[in-house]
């Protein structure tokens, strides 16, 4: 196990260790944490009925695919990763993210020269 731990940091140098355990996990595990999960909210509640416990489940299963990002999968959902919208997702927030440093670079350089301006 060790070894296959140091041969897939190597062949991952740019990754994080949370995102390394990616690759150690084996499916069984995925599939145990995504239970667990589902387990600890079905358990903030009582169903009265089969259908209430049904309804709950799906709910679970909407917000984990399609509302909840994942660390794992860099902060996009399972829905987006499937329907191939990760990378259009990442980019555009990489180009948020870029204009709003150009603009807090801008409002600095603005504030130093009023303060220039007054002294």
């Amino acid at each position: 196990m060790k070894k296959k731990v140091v041969e897939t940091a190597l062949e991952h140098l740019d990754e994080s260790p949370r995102e390394l355990a990616w690759y150690l996990t084996d499916t069984q595990g995925k599939i145990e944490r995504y239970h667990r999960s589902m387990k600890n909210i079905l358990l903030l509640d009582n169903y009265y009925s089969p259908d209430d416990l049904k309804a709950e489940i799906a709910r679970f299963v909407d917000y984990y695919n399609h509302r909840r990002y994942h660390e794992s999968l860099a902060n996009v959902t399972p829905a987006d990763v499937y329907h191939g919208r990760a990378a259009e997702i990442l980019e555009k927030r990489e180009r948020i993210k870029q204009e709003t440093i150009n603009q807090r670079r801008i409002e600095y350089r603005k504030m130093i020269a009023m303060r220039q301006s007054v002294s």
